[in-house]
This record gives C-alpha cells, sequence and structure tokens, in this order.
C-alpha cells in the first residue's frame, strides 16, 4: 500500500477518481498502548469498528491480544492471530455458530441474556465445564449519543436467578453491561458498576469478572469528552466499591476509542448548490454516523490551498448515490471558496466507517493509502506519558 506524508502529499501525486481510505496505523497503535497501560485489567478489541488488516496488526503490535467478536466471520477474522484470545460477546447466537466457536476456533468466553441462550450455549458445547460466561445486563444509555439499549441485557429482576444458574455451569462467571457508544461524561460507567455490585449482594453470587463492554468517546467537532483518564478514574473508584473488587478480574471491550483517530476519507467535490455540496462518498459509504447519528466530523479543504478563506462557511453535504437520504447535515465548517473538483479530507471514521459502507447505486469502493500525518482530532496526542490509574482489582 502506498505510504504518503499527508492528503496534500497524495493529491499533488494523483486526482483520484474514488474516494480513498486513508489509514493511520499508528494512530490505533497509540491508542491501544494508551488503554493498555492505563486500564487496570485485561483490554478486548470489539472487532466491529473497523476489519482493516493494518489497523488489526497496528493493535496487536501495541500489545492487544483479546478480541470481542459478535460473528462466524469476525472471529475467522482474529483466530489466527498468535495468542489471540476470543471472547463471543453477542447475546445471542445461532447454534451452528456456537459450535463452531468452540469446537473449531477454541473460543470458551460466551455472553448470555435469557435462560434459553444460557441453555443453547451448555447444549452445543456439550455440557462443557470449561466456560466463561457473561450474563450481561440492561443498564441506562442516558449518557450516551449513541444508545444501544433496548435490544441486549437481562431485565434486573430477571438477573439473580440467571446468575445462580450459571454460577452452577460456568467455570468463571462473569457480568457485563454496555452503557451506549460514545459516552460524554465517567459517571456512566460508575452509575452502571453501582448497578452491578446491588446486582451482586441481592443475588448472593459470587462472580469472577465483571466486563465494562465498550463507550469510551473519541473527540468530534461535536463531541469533546474530557480526557479518557477521568473515564478510568471513575471506573476505579466504583470498582474498589463493589463486594468482589479483590477477587474480580476487570474487562474493557473498547472499539471506537482505539480506531476512530486511525482513519479518514478523501473525497472529491462534484458539485456545489449553494452552501450544500455533493461529494462521492456519503451515508451508503463511510459516512453513516453523519447522516443517521448526527455526527459532525472534521473536515477539511486540501486542494486549492491559495483559496482557503477566513472565516470558514458552515456546509451540508450530499452523498453520491439517488437516495434523498444520503444528506449528511453537519454542519461542516469548510472555506467558503470550494468548489467542483476541490478534495476533502473529513477525519475521524476509523470507528465503523469502512465497515458500514455498502456499494448502493454502484457505490463503495474505495482506493487505500497510508497517511503518516497525526489525525485532524486526538484523545491520545499530550497524554502519552500519562501515569497508569491502579486497582485494587486483579489484572
Amino acid at each position: 500500500m502506498d505510504v504518503f506524508t499527508s492528503a496534500a502529499e497524495l493529491l499533488r501525486d494523483r486526482h483520484p477518481e474514488r474516494p480513498v481510505l486513508a489509514l493511520r496505523p499508528h494512530a490505533a497503535q497509540r491508542a491501544a498502548r494508551w488503554f493498555l497501560a492505563n486500564f487496570p485489567g485485561r483490554v478486548l478489541y470489539a472487532a466491529k469498528a473497523n476489519d482493516a488488516p493494518q489497523v488489526i496488526e497496528a493493535l496487536v503490535e501495541a500489545g492487544i491480544t483479546a478480541f470481542d467478536v459478535a460473528s462466524l466471520v469476525e472471529i475467522e477474522r482474529v483466530a489466527p492471530i498468535q495468542g489471540a484470545e476470543l471472547y463471543f460477546m453477542n447475546p445471542i447466537k445461532s447454534r451452528g455458530a456456537i459450535v463452531r466457536a468452540y469446537r473449531d476456533f477454541g473460543v470458551r468466553h460466551f455472553a448470555f441474556d435469557s435462560e434459553e441462550e444460557l441453555e443453547k450455549i451448555v447444549e452445543e458445547t456439550g455440557g462443557a465445564a470449561d466456560l466463561t460466561l457473561f450474563l450481561r445486563i440492561a443498564c441506562p444509555n442516558t449518557h450516551s449519543l449513541i444508545p444501544l439499549e433496548g435490544k441486549f441485557g437481562v431485565p434486573p429482576d430477571e438477573a439473580p436467578a440467571l446468575l445462580l444458574r450459571a454460577r452452577q455451569i460456568a467455570r468463571r462467571l462473569g457480568i457485563t453491561f454496555h452503557v451506549g457508544s460514545q459516552a460524554v461524561v465517567p459517571v456512566a460507567f460508575g452509575e452502571a458498576l453501582k448497578q452491578v455490585g446491588q446486582l451482586i449482594v441481592e443475588s448472593g453470587v459470587l462472580v469472577d469478572a465483571i466486563d465494562i463492554g465498550g463507550g469510551f468517546p473519541s473527540r468530534y467537532p461535536h463531541s469533546n469528552p474530557p480526557e479518557l483518564a477521568s473515564f478510568l478514574d471513575e471506573v476505579v473508584r466504583a470498582a474498589d466499591e463493589l463486594a468482589v473488587r479483590h477477587s474480580c478480574e476487570l474487562l474493557c471491550e473498547p472499539g471506537r476509542a482505539l480506531v476512530a483517530e486511525a482513519e479518514s476519507v478523501i473525497v472529491r467535490v462534484d458539485a456545489r448548490r449553494g452552501n450544500a455540496l455533493y461529494i462521492n462518498d456519503g451515508a451508503f459509504g463511510t459516512l453513516f454516523d453523519a447522516a443517521y447519528s448526527g455526527f459532525r466530523f472534521p473536515a477539511r479543504l486540501v486542494t486549492g490551498a491559495r483559496r482557503k478563506s477566513k472565516p470558514l462557511t458552515e456546509f451540508a453535504l450530499y452523498g453520491p448515490t439517488c437516495d434523498s437520504s444520503d444528506h449528511l447535515p453537519g454542519p461542516f465548517l469548510l472555506p467558503d471558496s470550494i468548489r467542483e473538483g476541490d478534495y476533502l479530507e473529513i477525519g475521524q471514521i476509523g470507528a465503523y466507517g469502512r465497515v458500514l459502507a455498502n456499494r448502493f447505486n454502484g457505490f463503495g469502493e474505495y482506493d487505500e493509502v497510508i497517511l503518516t500525518d497525526e489525525p485532524m482530532l486526538s484523545m491520545y496526542i499530550g497524554v502519552e506519558q500519562q501515569t497508569p490509574v491502579l486497582a485494587s482489582m486483579p489484572a
């Protein structure tokens, strides 16, 4: 894959017809090193967030060896990694997926959120005695920009009985939850861990592991969360109040926080109509979150440097498909001098951008390059040497 120092250098060399996925593996590596140094437990990469081989390789080089996987495809993708430990954390799985995960790929960690799913796991693994089972509980997602509640998670009144039943089966027993994607305040994790503590006391069942899920934020023009250290401080504080704090392993599953900065997309402006720009990628491509989740990604004009005017103007973007929902309202702040034929770089699309892109209307094909410059926004630059947080819970 070709390597350039920046999008500007790329565009001095060529004028791509297709949008260009610009990978920054060094950004993923930096994020992984920070989590491994600062999180007081085991760090799993949520493999659904970005499947680019260069990104996964960077995470592994940084020291990531555990993966949150949700499907057989994800299992097959990361299983060949030397020393990989797989956690099948989708709470609803097909029987065939359970069988293959257990027998063909050595998966021993499974999540469930109902008695039916628990029995399915037991039956399809032949009553295996070497399982680590995680009960996923429902928790409020009031502090996240993309709530994930409603689909998964056992209600509080049903959880104690399921914990007791799983305790009789599992070699190791855990509880897991998810506070929602792009959690913007640290207390989200503290509130969920308090709920976990109450469940443990109410059920009278000791657990061996608590997986606090993902939800750790990245930085966007519309969302400037506190430093990640404050989130981990809250996790440590809340975990130290648990009855099982001295004997329970803590896990997390960052996806967005590890890879959002590791990729941008370079797009061409094919038309301008007032303050609307028509570009060659959009809602059915890497910019899904800008259309359907209200995200404002950072954007900059790469070509036409001598026409970069200030102050910046607010633009909306439209993608290349014929669907009117291919609309990215933004606003995206760009020079008012922008015109057809210019190229933009849109940052922070490393989380879920490439994996959500599809081939609607025949679009969805990309060139790919590696860029060595820094991402447009970052949670990590300047904090690499931060002192790790400490906790009494074992790693």
